[in-house]
């Protein structure tokens, strides 16, 4: 049997950028996206804090050290500039593979940067 668990998770980051012409999906600074442990391309639930919209889309890499949440073509259209969020990518697991796991949490200020990650 498989199970589906958080893999990773940024919590309450803020959208600083959003853009209906580019192709693509959700920008996230690179030292966040190695921080909560996503890969590129991953698919990843955006969960809007401000307005309660949650959707699915993939995690493209933002430079390190911007502090970029950046939302792009549809999903531009479900959040603000400004928005608070929480992005999660989960992974299928055995059980027993499961039950010692621990996901990556990570937490951040208002300039998306990481205040904590583990």
């Amino acid at each position: 049997m498989q199970v589906t668990l958080m893999k990773g998770k940024i919590h309450r980051a803020r959208v600083t950028d959003a853009d209906l012409r580019y192709e693509g999906s959700i920008s996230i600074d690179r030292d966040l996206i190695e921080a909560a442990g996503f890969l590129v391309n991953e698919r990843v639930d955006v969960y809007d804090i401000d307005n309660g919209k949650r959707f699915s889309t993939y995690a493209i890499e933002a430079p390190a050290g911007s502090g970029t949440i950046g939302l792009t073509c549809a999903a531009a259209r479900l959040a603000m500039v400004g928005d608070k969020g929480i992005i999660v990518a989960y992974a299928g697991f055995a059980v027993a593979e499961a039950t010692a796991f621990r996901p990556c949490v990570v937490l951040v200020d208002d300039n998306n940067r990481v205040i904590s990650a583990g």
